[in-house]
């Protein structure tokens, strides 16, 4: 058998769980979005779309896996694991990605595809490039001075790095 194939294979069961627990989460008042979070071929976390549900903006699926596949490996970094996500995450999951570090993620539906369903995340990555007080959502810098010490005091504890 081809090796190659076998492992697609795998790649495919674990998007179709990412999609059913994404169809689950319609069923039940939750949003429609799924992502599955694996090791060593192994799912270690599940997520989908809490937003509407539990009143939380942060509750998206990608974000509720990590958090979850975090806890169950006691470590908040995802070395050596894929994300299995039903939608190309938003500006939001993908930096929670980034941060987590997994070696790989595979997604379904695209930006696009979430727009046409009135999940328009565009304008996000577009604020992104937007100066500080242009933003649709204001932001000014506040007591800079006083809070850059900070980061001097961090750089001189004793810490794990991220």
């Amino acid at each position: 058998m081809d090796i190659k194939r076998f492992k697609d294979i795998g790649k495919q069961e674990f998007m179709r769980r990412a999609i059913e627990i994404a169809s689950d989460s319609i069923d039940n008042g939750g949003g429609p979005f799924g992502c599955v979070v694996v090791k060593n071929g192994k799912i270690i976390g599940e997520g989908v779309n809490n937003v509407t549900k539990n009143n939380d903006p942060t509750a998206h699926a990608e974000i509720n896996a990590i958090r979850e596949a975090c806890k169950n490996l006691n470590n908040f970094q995802l070395l050596n694991c894929e994300i299995y996500s039903t939608c190309e995450p938003c500006p939001m999951c993908f930096g929670a990605i980034y941060w987590a570090r997994p070696s790989r993620v595979y997604y379904g539906s695209n930006k696009i595809d979430a727009e046409r369903a009135n999940f328009d995340d565009n304008f996000i990555y577009q604020e992104i490039n937007k100066t500080p007080e242009t933003r649709r959502i204001p932001m000014e810098q506040l007591l800079k001075e006083e809070s850059k010490f900070l980061f001097d005091k961090w750089l001189n504890i004793d810490k794990i790095q991220y």
